[in-house]
């Protein structure tokens, strides 16, 4: 697929999500008090282990916001994503980063985990951010702090979120509900 992507039928899309929902299914590792004790973590790495099941979430990503110029992956999973989508699409990729792991000067925000709170980073020069269209991805939308938080970066530096892609939506968490107004797609939702 390429930034000059045919509009493909509804058909095929469902195709693809289908394809992507099934090996997100049937690889996902589930670990129970995992990393605080209450917390059900959603081992990804199975699926991203897998060549047809990663190709499969590839597609799914790179399908939804073909007029992005710059896909952002959310530390640390999320830059495999951005990585083979921005791969896919022909576009740059960056890496917003845990707080702390970048150089100054460094645009910064704090946000809430469902087990505690963190902070995440992208490079304040050296890539011109302004204007640019992002699609931004991150492996499971949870209570939805880090996915927001990510976004509004983006907004602090001039930059347009054109969408938002997660692999696991946790529903119940309702992290959907703190979003902008970008739309955000989940191949699996529990």
């Amino acid at each position: 697929m390429s930034k000059h992507a045919v509009v493909e039928s509804d058909d095929l899309a469902s195709e693809r999500t289908a394809a992507a929902a099934e090996a997100v299914t049937r690889l996902t590792r589930w670990h129970d008090d995992f990393p605080t004790p209450g917390v059900r973590f959603a081992d990804l790495t199975p699926v991203f282990a897998d060549g047809p099941g990663f190709r499969a979430v590839i597609d799914c990503f790179a399908a939804i916001a073909p007029e992005a110029d710059i896909v952002a992956g959310v530390d640390a999973r999320g830059f495999l994503l951005g990585a083979g989508v921005a791969a896919a699409l022909g576009t740059g990729v960056l890496a917003i980063r845990k707080g702390g792991k970048l150089p100054p000067p460094v645009v910064s925000r704090e946000y809430k985990l469902e087990y505690g709170s963190a902070a995440l980073e992208i490079p304040a020069n050296g890539v011109d951010l302004a204007g640019r269209r992002v699609l931004l991805l991150d492996d499971v939308l949870a209570t939805g702090g880090t996915l927001a938080a990510a976004a509004a970066l983006f907004k602090e530096v001039g930059a347009e979120v054109v969408a938002a892609a997660v692999v696991l939506e946790l529903e119940f968490l309702k992290g959907r509900e703190h979003q902008g107004d970008y739309p955000v797609t989940s191949i699996v939702k529990l």
